[in-house]
């Protein structure tokens, strides 16, 4: 396993041999420095943390101040963990970049989807609406809340309600090429979030198809 953190700056597309388009999402990956490693005799589990993005001193607090210190850096505006890495690869203080990926390879993309504000079942969970004509008086409606037995709706109906804004993971997207010199990695399709929001980029946990 391996990870990096970056930043969506938007998309675009580029074209393959044979003039084939593919639509792809721009990253700018890293530069992201390691702040810490969580060994398993003090943490409990193996991890390497990362940060991304340096933060004004004037902006952190002590703690983030002495903490990025151990580690020889400034205090990151985004701090994440990767587990599962080979630990004696990473020391402390070392700097990712985007050359840890290779065109050809597949990852797991993590972000925070785009908010959509409140919305109704249909939109929100696929569901079907009812008959459109004047008999029916049931068009865009939750539909059926359950028995009447319990007399109460039960956890987990799907209902309308705020959509978006929650952490989605879109997995065994390709990479399709890596500007190491701009540290920018071309990920085929879309990717979660809006622009200039951080992502976490990790090998694929599953194989492709």
């Amino acid at each position: 396993m391996k990870g990096i953190l970056g930043k969506k700056i938007g998309m675009t597309q580029v074209f393959k041999e044979g003039g084939v388009v593919v639509p792809v999402t721009v990253v700018e990956a890293g530069p992201c420095v390691v702040l810490q490693k969580k060994e398993l005799e003090t943490d409990g589990y193996e991890a390497i943390q990362i940060g991304f993005k340096e933060k004004k001193e004037h902006r952190a607090n002590k703690p983030e101040q002495g903490h990025a210190k151990k580690a020889d850096a400034k205090p990151h505006q985004v701090v994440r963990e990767v587990r599962d890495v080979e630990m004696d690869k990473y020391e402390l203080g070392s700097v990712l970049k985007a050359d840890l990926f290779a065109a050809g390879e597949f990852v797991d993309v993590t972000g925070t989807s785009k908010g959509k504000g409140f919305a109704g079942a249909i939109k929100r969970h696929n569901q079907s609406r009812g008959p459109m004509s004047h008999g029916s008086r049931y068009h865009r409606g939750p539909g059926s809340l359950g028995a009447t037995d319990p007399a109460r709706v039960f956890k987990g109906q799907t209902l309308p309600g705020r959509m978006g804004g929650e952490r989605v993971t879109q997995q065994n997207l390709e990479v399709v090429s890596v500007d190491t010199e701009n540290n920018l990695i071309l990920i085929k399709g879309a990717v979660p979030g809006p622009k200039n929001s951080y992502l976490m980029i990790k090998a694929a946990t599953k194989k492709s198809v």
